[in-house]
Order: structure tokens, then sequence, then C-alpha cells
């Protein structure tokens, strides 16, 4: 057990005395690009699967007749 909570207090002190964090306005900044990238991802992502749908059907229905 002591090896345990000795591992918790040298994590805790790496990681207030040694990390090196980014300001709070970067990280803010970094998210809001990664939030607007996987939107435009996301829905790029959506509209060729949409295009491929819709020729897949027309094809079908082609075939069908």
């Amino acid at each position: 057990m002591a090896g345990l909570v000795n591992y918790i207090a040298e994590s805790y002190n790496e990681l207030k005395n040694h990390v090196t964090w980014t300001p709070w306005a970067e990280a803010q900044r970094l998210t809001l690009i990664v939030i607007v990238f996987s939107v435009i991802f996301s829905l790029v992502i959506w509209g060729i699967d949409t295009a491929f749908s819709n020729l897949i059907e027309y094809y079908f229905t082609l075939v069908k007749s």
C-alpha cells in the first residue's frame, strides 16, 4: 500500500512542478481549431457518403428496370 501512496505522491509532484502546461488561452484556441476541423471533416465525409449512396441507388434502379 505504501508503494501506491508513494506513486501517487510522486505523480502529483511531477505534474505540479515539472510539466509545462499550455497556457489557458492557447488551449482554448487549439480546442476551437480541433472542433472546427472536426465539423468540416464530418461534413465532407457526410457529403461523400451521400453522393455514393445516391450513385449506388441510381445504379440499382437502372439495373432493376
